[in-house]
């Protein structure tokens, strides 16, 4: 049973009450609340019956809660809720911490054994006993701790929702046996983890999509995200559906209910390609995510991916309170991400300068020509997106008959050659600052494409690109340092409030608009087409 008197991070236990009764979803992830007469602990939008007010206690984190011996709840599923690493520009220590959270948080960002505290301290350049020191101060729970729950939870999201056998799942989760797998499941949550998925485990074999629900907190316009990628869908790499199936009629405003794409994950030297589909549930605060079993082996890094790039992990009530006085009518916008960085980082450079169509011409030409194709069940998706070494070695000469120019040419293949070789990452565990630094060095790659790929594949919720002309109008400026100048206001959220900006129903961002196409769904300047 958990132990009654050990010390958490302070909360405000009577508000946290009222949410769990309220199931108020903007919440979820941000707490879990623990009850010490069943040892289970639950996300606020859990629909048991309500526990007593005095068998509560309330935890920032899942793994206080296991740390505390509780046990996570098998109806609310905690592992699908929104991550809540807040991202802070004040406490440096507060910084660090998140920054070591955010790396174990990253699958992409794991060795094949996860990261140990030893290589996320080398990594921020800090010592491991005071990487420790402040980890435990911020989160109550060691780094180890942490680690350890977040592969459990991904552990228990496999059991639960593939067949794959628990050899496949304990490696999958970042577990380096399945001997310390089952321990370490047995000792958490007092099962078996064959018993776990004789409880509740997916239906189906061989051949059947993996469905999986991910929580997200509310407010959220669907409607521009989905449509934002609807706009810029490379053929045969990504196809997005209406309400009635049907292809939308030229000059209407479409609303797209799934959007479904390819995808290819490497991982431990292995290749796994397949493809995904997303919709959402809004009355439930959930996206509907199914995914291809030839996927299932890497399913927490498909899913991380997944709530990369629509943003579900993003927290409005802390944007907005930031944004909303100057972009009161984008409370419900989020940062579209992608699920591969390298694909968005080709996209950014085709779309330097050129109109959301053009550049969606000159993607789709390049997987035509660089991508393998693949077979899946939905119709039009065909293909991968090409992958590092096959642009790297690409000809000028191919790359010309399709349209692309010699300096876009001279970019892209740069960009190629340092993912391919593994000098260059990105994803949302990479480095920023570095990682933006060394693209800029690359020919090709502006201030502008930098910071939009930081914004994008890094998931830098900063990301400020100061340089885009139909910025500076929205925002009445005329310089990129008057921009920046403004925009300090914002931080550390000046990239959601670039979304605003150009979104935004302002006569200045309207003019713009008609000059340069900046608006949320028909961004053109500067790479913003990708």
């Amino acid at each position: 049973m958990p132990t009654p008197h050990a010390s958490t991070e302070a909360l405000e236990s009577d508000a946290c009450y009222l949410a769990m009764k309220t199931h108020d979803a903007r919440f979820d992830g941000s707490f879990f609340t623990a009850v010490t007469s069943t040892g289970i602990y639950c996300r606020p939008v859990c629909r048991v019956k309500l526990p007593r007010r005095e068998n509560c206690r309330f935890f920032r984190h899942a793994a206080q809660a296991e740390a505390e011996g509780f046990r996570p709840c098998l109806r609310c599923r905690p592992e699908l809720a929104p991550r809540a690493a807040s991202w802070s520009t004040e406490d440096a220590s507060r910084i660090l911490a998140l920054q070591a959270a955010r790396l174990i948080d990253e699958p992409d960002a794991w060795a094949e054994e996860g990261p140990g505290a030893a290589q996320i301290a080398a990594r921020l350049g800090v010592s491991d006993r005071h990487l420790r020191r402040i980890f435990e101060a911020q989160f109550g729970v060691s780094p180890l701790q942490y680690l350890q729950t977040r592969r459990l939870l991904a552990a228990k999201q496999l059991i639960a929702d593939t067949r794959l056998p628990m050899t496949q799942v304990a490696l999958a989760s970042g577990f380096a046996s399945v001997r310390r797998f089952n321990a370490a499941f047995v000792e958490h949550y007092g099962l078996n983890p064959s018993a776990l998925r004789r409880a509740g485990g997916a239906e189906g074999g061989e051949g059947k999509a993996i469905e999986v629900r991910l929580g997200f907190r509310p407010p959220y316009d669907a409607d521009a995200m989905l449509s934002f990628f609807a706009r810029r869908a490379l053929r045969g790499v990504e196809v997005a559906s209406t309400a009635d199936g049907k292809a939308p009629v030229k000059g209407s405003t479409p609303t797209y209910v799934r959007l479904a794409r390819t995808l290819r994950v490497q991982q431990g030297g292995q290749t796994h390609a397949g493809w995904l589909q997303l919709r959402f549930d809004m009355e439930r605060e959930q996206m509907l995510l199914s995914v291809s079993d030839s996927l299932a082996a890497v399913l927490p890094i498909v899913i991380s991916r997944a709530r990369a790039m629509l943003d579900l992990d993003a927290e409005p009530m802390a944007i907005n309170a930031a944004l909303h006085e100057a972009f009161p009518h984008g409370d419900g916008l989020r940062v579209p991400g992608t699920v591969d960085g390298f694909e968005l980082a080709v996209r950014a450079v085709l779309g330097q300068q050129i109109t959301v169509a053009a550049a969606r011409t000159l993607g789709s030409r390049l997987v035509e020509a660089f991508g393998e194709p693949i077979a899946t069940p939905i119709e039009g998706l065909n293909r991968l997106f090409p992958t590092p070494a096959a642009l790297a070695e690409a000809s000028g000469d191919a790359l010309g008959q399709l349209g692309i120019v010699r300096q876009r040419q001279a970019a892209l293949q740069a960009i190629a050659r340092e993912v391919a070789a593994g000098k260059l990452a990105l994803h949302a565990g990479a480095d920023v600052p570095s990682t933006i630094a060394a693209l800029q060095e690359l020919p090709g790659i502006g201030a502008w494409t930098a910071q939009y790929i930081a914004m994008r594949a890094l998931r830098w919720p900063d990301a400020f690109p100061a340089g885009d002309v139909a910025l500076q109008k929205a925002l009445g400026v005329t310089t990129a340092r008057a921009a920046s100048e403004a925009s300090q206001a914002w931080r550390p959220w000046r990239g959601y409030a670039v979304l605003r900006a150009w979104h935004a129903p302002s006569p200045t961002v309207a003019a713009a608009t008609s000059a340069a196409e900046p608006s949320f769904n028909n961004l053109t300047t500067a790479g913003a087409s990708a």
